[in-house]
């Protein structure tokens, strides 16, 4: 018997307990109709470009116009959710997941295949709460946006904070979880208070997408 590796607090005799296996059902059956929800908050020029690549966005409140760009995008949504089930279909020994046509097809798929196989994920994967929190904070992202009035408590997570702070005589990143409430002009860390202006975004962003791509690559496998 070993503590699930999602919540640290619930006893599994595999990987996920129960209940969080039963969220992370719940939060793959809502990809899609997530994924057309966030079409309602694109920018007019924006609503019929989502089936390919789409060119550089104005700068534009992070949380919300280029936020829900990033998500609608190859690289978003539907290139979170193949990913996963690709790593899936490899640690069960199966070729790689077909892909389908158009990109809510493709979420629908992924999400779908996901949701099959996740109990045996939940029993037998090691990397199963690394999943299980790509997909938590994928649905985060995605029903902030959706439904703001659960934002208003969970906020937008945008990853971890990147100011340097003093302890003990000893200087190291801060990392708290950096996030966007709806109506806050600014990003705030709650835990060392640094401010973070809009005109800062776009570097803060460049920094948590660069920390978060090198942490994939050193993680053991």
């Amino acid at each position: 018997m070993t503590t699930c590796q999602m919540c640290d607090t619930h006893p599994t005799d595999g990987y996920l307990c129960p209940g969080c296996t039963r969220t992370l059902a719940e939060q793959l059956l809502r990809m899609p109709a997530l994924y057309r929800a966030l079409a309602a908050f694109l920018p007019p020029a924006a609503r019929g470009a989502q089936h390919g690549s789409h060119g550089p966005a104005a700068e534009a409140p992070m949380p919300v116009v280029e936020h829900v760009l990033d998500l609608r995008g190859p690289g978003g949504m539907v290139g979170i959710l193949e990913r996963q089930r690709a790593a899936l279909h490899a640690a069960r020994g199966w070729v790689a997941p077909a892909l389908g046509v158009g990109i809510l097809n493709r979420v629908a798929l992924a999400a779908g295949g996901l949701a099959h196989s996740l109990d045996w994920a939940a029993e037998s994967w090691p990397d199963a709460g690394d999943f299980a929190r790509a997909i938590r904070d994928l649905h985060g992202s995605a029903a902030s946006v959706v439904h703001p009035r659960l934002a208003e408590e969970r906020g937008t997570r945008l990853g971890m904070c990147p100011q340097l702070v003093s302890e003990d005589e000893a200087e190291g990143v801060c990392g708290a979880p950096l996030k966007h409430y709806p109506g806050d002009r600014a990003v705030t860390c709650r835990w060392c208070g640094t401010v973070y202006e809009p005109h800062a975004w776009t570097a803060l962003r460049d920094w948590i997408d660069y920390e978060e791509s090198n942490a994939r690559l050193v993680q053991p496998s």
